[in-house]
C-alpha cells in the first residue's frame, strides 16, 4: 500500500557495524566546524556513544555533544546557519531509575545534520548536568573496560536483529545503559575520575 509504504522506508534499522578506525577523524572535523561556529558558546564538544568507543560495534552515525551554559537562542542561531535542524520531538533524555534533582536536569537538545554531512545525532546539553556528565562517563569506564564494551556490543547487535519493531529499539537499550551506568558511577568515585580534554 501507498501511504504505509511511505511511513516504514522513513524507519532506520539500527544496523550496527563493525567499529570504524575513522570515526574519530571523522569526529574531530564536525567537532572543529562547530567550534569555529560556536566559539566560547560551546564550553565542550565532546565524541560520546558508541562510535566513541575504539573496538566497539556501533551504527554508522557519530554522536556529538555539545556542552553550553544554557540552551537559548544565541546557541541556536549558529547551528542553524550551518544547516542543523533541532527536534521538535525530542526534547529531553531517558531518567535513570532513583536519579534525584529536577527534570530539567535531563533536558536537551537534539539535531539532525546538515543535507550532505555524514550521519550524527548532535545532542546540546547544559554543562554540570547529570545529562551531560553521563554519556562521557559511560564512555571513559568502556574504553576503560573492554569486555563490558564488547558485552554491550553483542546485546546492541541481538536487538537490533531480533527486534520486530525497530522503534522499540532505545526503549529495550536504555535499562541495558543504565546498568552499565551504575558500575561507570562507582568506578568514577574510587577512581576520582574527570573528564578529559574538550574537542576530543
Amino acid at each position: 500500500g501507498g501511504a504505509s509504504h511511505d511511513f516504514s522506508s522513513n524507519i532506520h534499522m539500527p544496523t550496527i557495524i563493525d567499529y570504524q578506525p575513522t570515526w574519530p577523524a571523522e569526529f574531530a572535523a564536525i567537532a572543529a566546524t562547530l567550534r569555529h561556529a560556536l566559539g566560547d558558546l560551546a564550553l565542550r564538544i565532546d565524541h560520546i556513544g558508541s562510535t566513541s568507543v575504539p573496538g566497539l560495534a556501533a551504527k554508522d552515525i557519530i554522536d556529538v555533544q555539545i556542552a553550553v551554559a544554557a540552551l537559548t537562542p544565541e546557541v541556536l542561531g549558529p547551528l542553524t546557519a550551518l544547516g542543523y535542524t533541532r527536534s521538535e520531538r525530542i526534547v529531553g533524555d531517558h531518567r535513570p531509575p532513583h536519579s534525584i534533582g529536577p527534570d530539567s536536569d535531563w533536558e536537551k537538545w537534539f539535531l539532525r545534520e546538515p543535507q550532505g554531512q555524514r550521519m550524527t545525532n548532535t545532542h546540546v546539553r547544559v554543562l554540570g548536568r547529570p545529562n551531560q556528565r553521563y554519556p562521557i562517563l559511560y564512555r571513559d569506564y568502556l574504553r576503560a573496560h573492554p569486555p563490558t564494551a564488547a558485552a554491550y556490543a553483542e546485546l546492541k547487535r541481538r536487538l537490533a536483529r531480533e527486534l520486530a519493531d525497530p522503534m522499540t529499539y532505545p526503549d529495550v537499550k536504555d535499562p541495558a545503559v543504565d546498568l552499565i551506568y551504575f558500575a561507570a558511577e562507582d568506578w568514577a568515585a574510587i577512581s576520582n575520575w574527570q573528564p578529559g580534554p574538550s574537542d576530543a
